[in-house]
């Protein structure tokens, strides 16, 4: 069962849904390996256009819903994608971006979606002259057609110049099982367990989108929150004696700061596995959740273009503070150094990694960009990082954030894990910005909680108790919001390239 809001949806409904959409995407000429678009918020739609297109062997495309019209268009273009799923309140910002020759068809916006992010209701029904999904889906025959397998083209953020879609080469039947034996291991979720997954991460997302996929194919009960909120959450878990969650670590930081009697107000006692990602976590953030959750907490380290390589426990987060992990079954670290060679434990230097579970994959159409990203066999996203004697992980940042002030280099990440911990910080960004002596200089922008009240000075004495004196930002700002995805992810690049606008920095 499907549980968004008050809506449900049984497993058995749900793929009769899937086999006629896959019959109309049959009917609209959808080849095996052809691409089919979607712009969808998480609904009970989108597990269906996923469904019905891979069972053709066609991947999906997910289109980040916070994308305008020629964003869209690009995208569209770039994967070849000649069918686009929408929901209906997104079409006013892309409307403008969409072909000539790609088949739209527009999905209701459903209530609790609507009501989550304040939609107009003139904006949620399907709008005149356009297809109505539900009316074309049922409108065909259930497919026949023994199902087929393709992962998902995900494009990338985008951070280095236009986003790339990955795509990843057809899954061996070893490959299959192996895949799902580590996502079993990264996500804990296995085949005929009694398991409520709860999903608040947007599915446009690889890792949300993986991990409630895997839901849906081990039938597991899944509930829909529209949108990350603290309270609600615990309130959730509570009422569907939830058992797993994807999280991000930015969400644990808001569930700590409510008040104590809040916090002890929900009965969480059902939750057995919660994975977090997509971003560091402050040790003492993930000692805080462990200490109130319990031992239920793990993490994995890995992207889009990797899988997941890299995971750990509780127990080990306990006995290795800071770690992101070491390499499960599949998974294949290495640091090297920019000369090529490998280095020496505890020796900072570039990560490259696999897992080989999952299939190779192409930046399509950019075979450059792909072969630029590898070494050895393996690949890297720009992150930074070195592993200790016992195998694990340490991640210091992303190459393309790490600032170099007067030859020094100092992570970003660092300092944003101790800022974090300050009382009347909600959220921060650390990053380099053009300096005439040194090269570059720190600068922190900070998203204080509105009960607090803070100064540059006094976050500065914050950091200089418990940093060395470099790594202390000298410009400190305050912004009423943070620039950010709706994954909780802070578009850093909005808050630093306006410094550098018009100049250039070697390395970067």
């Amino acid at each position: 069962m499907i549980i968004n809001g008050e809506r449900r949806i049984g497993y058995d409904e749900i793929q009769a849904r899937i086999k006629r959409a896959a019959s109309g995407f049959r009917a609209l000429g959808v080849a095996e390996g052809a691409p089919v678009a979607m712009m969808l918020r998480n609904d009970f739609a989108l597990f269906e256009v996923v469904a019905a297109s891979t069972a053709l062997g066609s991947p999906v495309v997910p289109i980040n819903w916070h994308l305008k019209a020629e964003e869209v268009r690009y995208i569209l273009a770039d994967s070849g994608a000649r069918i686009l799923v929408c929901h209906a309140d997104l079409l006013p910002q892309i409307r403008g971006g969409i072909p000539q020759d790609v088949r739209l068809l527009v999905v209701a916006t459903p209530p609790e979606v609507a009501a989550t992010f304040a939609i107009p209701t003139d904006l949620t029904d399907v709008p005149a002259g356009s297809m109505d999904w539900d009316r074309w889906r049922d409108g065909h025959p259930e497919s026949q057609e023994p199902p087929r397998r393709a992962a998902a083209m995900i494009y990338t953020s985008g951070t280095t110049g236009m986003p790339k879609g990955v795509r990843r080469m057809p899954m061996r039947p070893e490959q299959a099982a192996a895949s799902e034996r580590v996502g079993a291991i990264a996500y804990g979720i296995k085949p005929r367990e009694d398991q409520v997954v709860l999903i608040n991460g947007p599915m446009y997302h690889s890792a949300p989108h993986s991990y409630g996929m895997m839901a849906f194919r081990n039938g597991c009960t899944i509930v829909l929150q529209a949108r990350f909120g603290a309270e609600e959450l615990l309130a959730l878990i509570e009422r569907h004696r939830v058992t797993h969650i994807h999280m991000v670590p930015t969400m644990f930081v808001r569930l700590l700061r409510l008040p104590e009697a809040v916090r002890q107000r929900y009965d969480l006692s059902s939750l057995r596995f919660v994975v977090h990602g997509a971003a560091p976590c402050p040790p003492e953030v993930k000692r805080a959740m462990i200490e109130w959750w319990g031992p239920v907490i793990n993490e994995y380290f890995g992207s889009t273009e990797t899988g997941i390589p890299v995971w750990h426990s509780a127990e080990e987060a306990l006995r290795k503070p800071g770690t992101v992990g070491r390499a499960i079954e599949g998974g294949i670290v290495k640091i090297f150094r920019d000369d090529g060679s490998l280095c020496d434990v505890n020796e900072i230097g570039e990560i490259y990694m696999r897992q080989s579970a999952v299939p190779d994959f192409d930046y399509h159409g950019k075979a450059q960009a792909r072969a630029e990203a590898g070494r050895d066999g393996l690949v890297s996203v720009g992150d930074v990082g070195y592993l200790d004697e016992d195998g694990y992980l340490f991640l210091c940042d992303r190459k393309r954030d790490m600032v170099i002030s007067g030859g020094v280099n100092i992570y970003p990440a660092e300092i944003e894990n101790v800022l974090i911990t300050m009382p009347g910080v909600r959220d921060c960004a650390v990053f380099g910005i053009p300096d005439a002596e040194y090269g570059e200089r720190l600068c922190a922008c900070i998203e204080p909680d509105l009960a607090e009240e803070l100064s540059a000075a006094a976050v500065q004495s914050f950091l200089r108790e418990r940093l060395a004196n470099f790594k202390v930002p000298r410009e400190i700002q305050f912004l009423d919001a943070l620039p950010r995805e709706a994954t909780g992810k802070i578009f850093k690049r909005k808050l630093r390239d306006p410094y550098w606008a018009d100049r250039t920095l070697a390395g970067r």
